[in-house]
């Protein structure tokens, strides 16, 4: 109530609204750090999974492997040993005892990089090439609507899902000389032991066994393509062909994109399959596997080569984004100003 003078008491005057932009201010704050608070644990995890493991990895990378002198016969500490571990792998030098430096002799680990190198790069190209057309063709198939569609994709799924340590027996059984291969074909091919068979033989099960990985990815990518985009182009007379390369490939490149990225770098790592399957064939040889028969030999110079695998892998891995990732945008922007 108002006194006799008509003076309104401020005490119960209404209190004027916030304004929206200071409200959204003054709770924008606060809520970017209970942001954090949630993101925090995740960064700390891939900190100590991931950064730690790596950062430790580069110091011993500049470290001598301890171990016994040739010349004394005595137990020597490793010290700082430079790029030295790095020009070991690259330009195939070892040290001599006398302290003086030649190229690694035949059958030293160290002469062997470049060519694990080439067979790691023969193994990616050949397979994902491969995994790709074959995946994109089985994605088609499975993407129309038929009776016993269910029946079908869980069948393809089926190589993806078995354990790669028994799809290596399961083939190596098979590329035996005396096994289902050369009796099926009535050939005397030594699979496991000759050069370029035993390539063929990895190939072929790897192949066999991530392709339905492939087909998975680009089946997803196929389902998000409008059908009526099909039907108009259908109604227009665009042939099987057309419709294919003026409508799937532009809009798959995406999915493409991400499919053929995974796929490339998991080829690129490629360590259990050829090294269960041909059970230390050096023509099978990856640079993963090369890793390992020097970690046991010496954690230091093995440190070092996993550095020149992760770059290695991190350049084509960065090459395929630019390339394809590119052409992915410039499709969509394309896209957007078609509608």
């Amino acid at each position: 109530m108002s006194d006799p003078s008509g003076a309104t008491d401020l005490a119960t005057r209404p209190t004027p609204p916030e304004p929206a932009a200071a409200r959204t201010r003054r709770l924008r704050l606060p809520g970017s750090g209970r942001a954090w608070l949630f993101v925090a644990p995740v960064l700390v995890a891939l900190a100590v999974v991931i950064g730690y493991p790596v950062v430790r990895a580069l110091i011993m990378s500049f470290q001598k492997d301890s171990g016994l002198d040739p010349a004394t016969g005595m137990f020597v500490q490793g010290g700082g040993a430079g790029f030295d571990n790095y020009t070991h792998w690259l330009l195939q030098q070892c040290q001599l005892p006398d302290g003086s430096v030649e190229t690694c002799p035949t059958g030293n680990l160290g002469s062997q990089f470049w060519a694990a190198i080439g067979i790691t790069l023969l193994f990616t190209v050949v397979t994902v090439l491969l995994e790709t057309s074959l995946g994109l063709g089985m994605a088609a198939v499975m993407g129309k609507t038929f009776h016993g569609r269910a029946i079908l994709r869980a069948a393809v799924l089926i190589p993806w899902a078995i354990p790669t340590a028994v799809t290596a027996r399961l083939w190596e059984y098979m590329f035996q000389y005396d096994g289902v291969v050369n009796h099926l074909f009535g050939t005397h091919i030594l699979w496991k032991t000759d050069p370029w068979p035993s390539r063929f033989a990895v190939i072929i099960a790897d192949v066999w066994k991530t392709t339905p990985f492939m087909a998975l990815l680009l089946l997803a990518g196929l389902q998000v393509i409008p059908a009526d985009v099909y039907e108009a182009a259908r109604v227009d007379g665009a042939s099987a062909w057309q419709r294919f390369t003026r409508i799937t490939l532009p809009l798959l490149k995406p999915a493409l994109l991400v499919a053929v990225l995974f796929r490339t770098m998991d080829a690129l790592r490629l360590y259990d399959l050829p090294a269960i399957m041909m059970q230390g064939n050096p023509h099978t040889r990856t640079i993963s596997m090369l890793v390992v028969d020097q970690v046991r030999q010496g954690p230091n110079s093995a440190s070092a080569l996993s550095v020149i695998t992760f770059l290695m892998i991190f350049a084509v891995a960065f090459l395929l984004v630019k390339v394809l990732g590119a052409n992915a945008v410039a499709t969509q922007e394309e896209q957007r100003k078609a509608h």
